[in-house]
Parts: C-alpha cells; sequence; structure tokens
C-alpha cells in the first residue's frame, strides 16, 4: 500500500484524477471500477475536463459501479444511477451499455449473481475506485463483512444510514438495503485508488492504513492489495503516525520519476 497525503481535497481529486487519466491513455478499452459520495465528484469533475480538451476518451471504456440501494428505480433522484448520470456519464462520450450499476429494482440475489458474471466476462476491473465510510466501510461492506465476501445483498449499519440521510427528504423513505461488490471481489482489481478527505475519516484512514487488518475495519483489507494506493488529505491523515515517511516516499516516487515535488 502506498500512501499519498495532499494538502486538501481538491489535491486528492486532482491526483486520483492523474491515475484515471493514465490508466485510460495507456489502455483506452479499460473496466473501470467507480464510486459515489462526495469525495469522488470532484475527481469525475476533472475526468470530464480532460475529456471535453481531448486528452481521453471514454469511448471503449465499461464502467462497473460499486453499489446501488435496493427498492428504488434508477430514475429515482437518489439513486446510484442517477449520480452517475449527472456526475459523470453525461458528460463524457461513454456509451450508455457499457455503464453498469447494480439495478435495485430487481431480484437482489439474482441480480448479484448476474453482475459478478458481467464484471468476470469484462476481463476484470482495471482500476477500482473507493471512498471509505466513517466506520471503515468499503462499497456498502459494512464492518464485520466477510473480506472474501462477493456482490450481494447488505443491511446498511445504523450510522451509514445517518450519514446518507442528508440526501433523501424527511417525508422520503429511506432504503436500509442495498446490492454491492464484496470486498473479495473489490480486491480482485488490478489496481486500486482509495480517497478520502476531512477529519471525520481520520479514525477510518487510521484504521486503513496503520492498523490491523480486521473484518471490523473493512477498508484494512486493502493492507493486503499488491498495487493499491490511499490518496488523503492533510484532515484526514492527521491520526497518522508515520506521515513523515509516508511524505518521503512520495517525495523520492516523484525524484525518481523526473517530477517536481
Amino acid at each position: 500500500m502506498r500512501v499519498i497525503i495532499a494538502e486538501n481535497a481538491d489535491n486528492v481529486a486532482f491526483y486520483g484524477a492523474q491515475q484515471c487519466v493514465h490508466q485510460l491513455q495507456s489502455k483506452p478499452e479499460s473496466v473501470l471500477g467507480l464510486a459515489t459520495g462526495s469525495t469522488p465528484i470532484a475527481l469525475y469533475e476533472q475526468l470530464i475536463q480532460q475529456c471535453r480538451e481531448g486528452k481521453i476518451s471514454f469511448a471503449g471504456v465499461w464502467t462497473f459501479n460499486l453499489d446501488e440501494y435496493i427498492g428504488i428505480d434508477e430514475q429515482h433522484p437518489q439513486s446510484y444511477r442517477s449520480f452517475m448520470q449527472e456526475h459523470l456519464f453525461d458528460h463524457v462520450d461513454i456509451e450508455r451499455e457499457n455503464t453498469h450499476i447494480p439495478k435495485g429494482m430487481l431480484d437482489p440475489e439474482e441480480e448479484s449473481r448476474e453482475y459478478e458474471a458481467k464484471i468476470t466476462s469484462a476481463g476484470g476491473i482495471d482500476l477500482q475506485i473507493l471512498g471509505v465510510g466513517r466506520n471503515g466501510h468499503i462499497g456498502f461492506n459494512e464492518p464485520t463483512s466477510s473480506l472474501g465476501s462477493r456482490t450481494r445483498v447488505k443491511t446498511l449499519a445504523p450510522d451509514t444510514i445517518r450519514d446518507n440521510s442528508r440526501f433523501f427528504s424527511s417525508d422520503e423513505e429511506q432504503p436500509h438495503l442495498a446490492i454491492t461488490m464484496g470486498i473479495g471481489t473489490i480486491m480482485e482489481a488490478r489496481k486500486i485508488i482509495l480517497l478520502a478527505a476531512g477529519e471525520n475519516k481520520a479514525d477510518a484512514v487510521k484504521a486503513l492504513v496503520e492498523g490491523p487488518m480486521t473484518a471490523m475495519q473493512p477498508a484494512s483489507v486493502l493492507q493486503m492489495h499488491t498495487n493499491a494506493l490511499v490518496i488523503v488529505d492533510k484532515a484526514a491523515a492527521q491520526k497518522l503516525e508515520m506521515i513523515e515517511y509516508y511524505q518521503w516516499v512520495q517525495q523520492e516516487t516523484l525524484r525518481l520519476q523526473g517530477a517536481d515535488c
């Protein structure tokens, strides 16, 4: 696992976007694993700009989102299909049939099996983008999730429901179930980038980078991935004990690449 500590949330998005741009330039027909939530929005904005400038194209790209609520239609404004259309897909040259998000209105068990099969058929995920919840979840894999789990139905933790309640109106029923890629599914991606910003993520970042690997902190499984990059801002990194080392590694990596710090 490599850790990059950025100055602020905008820089987190910038470094994440750089990784995505490099992936698409080196392999235009990449399979991307995508995440929703507030942190990836700024990254997607940068990718849209890069696409408009002709530096990258999504024409040959396939995407697989991490998760979707059960019980809401994809046209619902709080569905993750709506989120991805608004924040990325409607603004780049990607074919809708190449974008995949679990369908929350179908039989969830069957949809989970089919989603796994689609990922396999696409050749697996080249680059997976992740965020992390305050309780350490990745996707909707809540604490105690099996570290070898596959795409399946998960009951959302009360903390997750509270954190996401701001997206739903007071008179609107908020889903408590979701279909999510499993931790084992996520770990099969050839490269993983996890983004985190803000002091409310500091405990989760500390646990995933420097804590023991445990199902109580699902993101800690990334310690076992051979090509995982964790990009955090200073606020999210504030509880890390080895900050100076991570910054030294980052400086040395840039020096060897001939880049400016």
